[in-house]
């Protein structure tokens, strides 16, 4: 629709989690680093959490893309309302690999051979899911067995959990400690400074074709910013719609008034494209601890002290 109008070969703002447009940050690039650390090295377990529109899903795709072109065997399990039968399902199908029982001891029996099939000849075998935080706590519950294959050194099958912050949260439940305790590796994604809002654009511009012309005029990309708190699917929603309303009023560039409009026409002037942030239980619980310990050798401390001489070093041994 406007691409000719700006000098575009495509839509850079489309909100498909496309790994080509992938902008990476120093956050982005520790997120991937860890992602593929974890994986090549045989952790077993890896979670990757961060804000919703951060960038989780197209993170997912680049590493699926670098996992596919390595013939590294992959499962990605994007519909995360499964119940348990249906999640078995999903994977081994995802997999390739043939399954005619519903029975669940012998679909495990025909993954655990084909996964031992597969370590025996040096691959790889990368289970990826995607909306973790929708997972029941029962498919959660078989996930985390699902670790229990492995050899008597490494886990066989390598397990990428992704989800919004709610899936800690859900992950500090007591009945999921024992899953919390096998995750070996988190990632994390953020939103975007200025700075990096500022790039990230210019960067989906260069993508798409971009002739080099000033589309985004300097105050435009601080309203952009603005307005979307660095989120960068919020951003692809305000970019796309000012290019939308600039090559209708027929304008060459974008300013803050076009952005101003479009917000407001989301009303994203009222509504914070983020949740307030949850306390994180976690710390709370690892501070608690850590106060019980003090308050503990405090204790042992008054218990030593004698309320008599010290006593010989021959008395102390008895």
């Amino acid at each position: 629709m406007y691409k000719k109008h700006f000098g575009l070969q495509e839509n850079p703002f489309n909100v498909n989690p496309d790994p080509r447009y992938l902008f990476l940050t120093r956050h982005t690039q520790e997120a991937l680093a860890c992602l593929t650390y974890g994986i090549q090295s045989r952790k077993g377990f890896i979670l990757l959490t961060g804000e919703v529109g951060t960038g989780k899903t197209t993170l997912l795709n680049k590493l699926l893309d670098w996992l596919r072109r390595e013939r590294v065997a992959t499962a990605f399990v994007f519909n995360s309302r499964l119940n348990v039968s249906q999640f078995f399902d999903f994977m081994m199908a995802d997999f390739g690999i043939p399954c005619d029982t519903k029975q669940k001891s012998q679909v495990l029996l025909k993954l655990n051979q084909w996964l031992l099939d597969r370590y025996k000849a040096g691959e790889t075998a990368v289970l990826v899911v995607d909306e973790a935080q929708n997972l029941s706590p029962q498919v959660l519950e078989e996930i985390r067995l699902l670790t229990n294959l492995e050899t008597a050194t490494e886990k066989l099958l390598q397990i990428v959990l992704a989800g919004q912050p709610e899936l800690e949260e859900k992950l500090n439940q007591p009945q999921l400690r024992q899953l919390r305790q096998r995750i070996t590796l988190r990632a994390k994604t953020h939103p975007l400074n200025l700075e990096e809002t500022r790039g990230y654009i210019h960067e989906r511009l260069r993508i798409a074709g971009s002739d080099g012309r000033t589309i985004f005029l300097p105050d435009a990309l601080e309203a952009i910013h603005r307005y979307s708190r660095g989120i960068p699917r919020v951003i692809n929603l305000l970019c796309e719609h000012a290019l939308i309303s600039a090559f209708v009023d027929g304008k060459e560039n974008i300013g803050a008034e076009t952005i101003s409009e479009v917000a407001r026409e989301f009303d994203l002037d009222r509504i914070e494209p983020v949740a307030p942030k949850v306390p994180d239980r976690s710390n709370g619980e690892n501070l608690t601890l850590m106060e019980a310990l003090k308050a503990l050798a405090t204790l042992v401390d008054q218990m030593r002290t004698p309320e008599e001489p010290p006593a010989t070093p021959r008395e102390r041994k008895l």
